[in-house]
């Protein structure tokens, strides 16, 4: 029996909700289309959408389940919201940086953030970060704050010298 996880996050799309979840999909491992919801004739004049085009894609992103919605024009993404994508090593952290970057503007790609193709900001974060970013000596922290601050796609190894240098 499939558990309902308890928040799923629903993302607002213009008309792009199965073009996005089939992209995303390609990228993540574990994923899959669970339902897919049509509009009705009933509301036309509300929702304004042709009956049986696609209303709502329930999918999952490595066991995560979202909801996409074509909405319509009215609201768009904004870097007030991101995914983060916990990466274990450098090799896993190109994979979902070039996959999800593609095609997305390179201007807003800062600190490891970048926005896909379709506006959504993702955070590509090595899993090694908080511990960096934490460390008890506040000079190592703020060393890998400052080389933080000059990459856009993170790079573990400069980051784990970063921490490591004047030790």
């Amino acid at each position: 029996m499939h558990h309902l996880q308890k928040i799923t996050p629903c993302l607002w799309f213009d008309n792009q909700a199965e073009e996005a979840v089939d992209y995303y999909i390609s990228i993540f491992r574990n994923s899959r289309v669970t339902a897919v919801a049509r509009y009705p004739e009933a509301g036309q004049e509300v929702h304004g959408r042709a009956a049986g085009s696609v209303m709502t894609v329930a999918f999952e992103l490595d066991g995560q389940t979202f909801t996409a919605l074509n909405g319509g024009p009215l609201f768009k993404f904004s870097e007030a919201v991101s995914m983060q994508v916990n990466c274990e090593s450098q090799e896993e952290l190109d994979h979902f940086w070039e996959r999800l970057s593609a095609g997305g503007p390179s201007e807003a790609q800062q600190c490891g953030w970048l926005k896909d193709k379709f506006g959504l900001s993702w955070q590509i974060v090595p899993t090694v970060l908080p511990q960096l970013m934490t460390d008890p000596d506040p000079a190592r922290s703020a060393r890998v704050m400052n080389a933080l601050m000059g990459m856009k796609k993170l790079d573990i190894a400069a980051l784990k010298k970063a921490s490591a240098d004047g030790a």
